[in-house]
C-alpha cells in the first residue's frame, strides 16, 4: 500500500472531496460544523486524492440518552473508506489518529454508534477496546445528504460502543490484505 497521510480538512478540499468522494452536502455540512468548532472532519489522502474520512463530533450528542449519560463525550461518526481502497487498514488508520486526537485534546473516553444489524463493525470495535455501554440501544438520526443538497433525517437505533483514551493501546489483530505476507 502506498502511503497514506490522514489530516483535518479545510475549505479547499471540498471540490477534490465532493469528486473523489461523493456526498458534496455531507463534507459542506461538515465542514461548516469544523468552521464552527463542533468538530474536525479527518480525512485519509493516498498521494493526492482523498481516499476515506471520519469526523469528530465535539458538541454534545443529540440524542438525550448519550447526552445525558457520557456528557462532555466526543463521538466518532461517519467513518467511511472509498470501496476500491477498503482492506488496506485506511479505516483503522483513520481510528487511530482521531482516539490520538482527541486524547490530545484532553478527552478521556471516546464514544461511537454502531446499527443494530452491523455485527462486523461492533466486533472490530470490540477488538479495539470499545465496550458496550450498559444501556439499551438508542434511537438516533441518520442523516441521508442527498445529490440536490437536501438533507434527509431517518428513523435509526445504534448500539453504543464507549472506549476509555486512557488505556494502554490493545494489540489490533487483523487478516492480512490480499497478497499481503502475515507478519509474524
Amino acid at each position: 500500500m502506498r502511503y497514506v497521510r490522514i489530516r483535518a480538512a479545510v475549505e479547499k478540499d471540498l471540490p477534490m472531496l465532493a469528486g473523489a468522494l461523493g456526498e458534496e452536502p455531507y463534507f459542506v455540512t461538515h465542514l461548516a460544523r469544523q468552521r464552527a468548532g463542533h468538530g474536525v472532519l479527518l480525512v485519509a489522502w493516498r498521494a493526492f486524492s482523498p481516499v476515506g474520512h471520519v469526523y469528530l463530533w465535539l458538541a454534545p450528542a443529540e440524542e438525550p440518552e448519550v447526552r445525558d449519560r457520557l456528557p462532555g463525550v466526543p463521538l466518532i461518526v461517519h467513518l467511511r473508506v472509498a470501496p476500491q481502497h477498503r482492506g488496506r487498514r485506511i479505516g483503522s488508520r483513520l481510528m487511530d489518529v482521531a482516539e490520538r486526537r482527541l486524547s490530545e485534546l484532553g478527552h478521556a473516553r471516546v464514544a461511537l454508534g454502531v446499527d443494530l444489524d452491523n455485527h462486523r463493525a461492533r466486533a472490530l470495535y470490540r477488538r479495539r477496546g470499545y465496550r458496550d455501554w450498559p444501556y439499551p440501544p438508542v434511537p438516533t438520526t441518520r442523516e441521508v445528504f442527498r445529490p440536490d443538497g437536501r438533507v434527509e433525517a431517518m428513523a435509526d437505533v445504534c448500539h453504543i460502543l464507549v472506549k476509555d483514551l486512557r488505556e494502554a493501546p490493545r494489540p489490533y489483530s487483523r487478516r492480512p490484505a490480499p497478497g499481503e505476507a502475515r507478519r509474524l
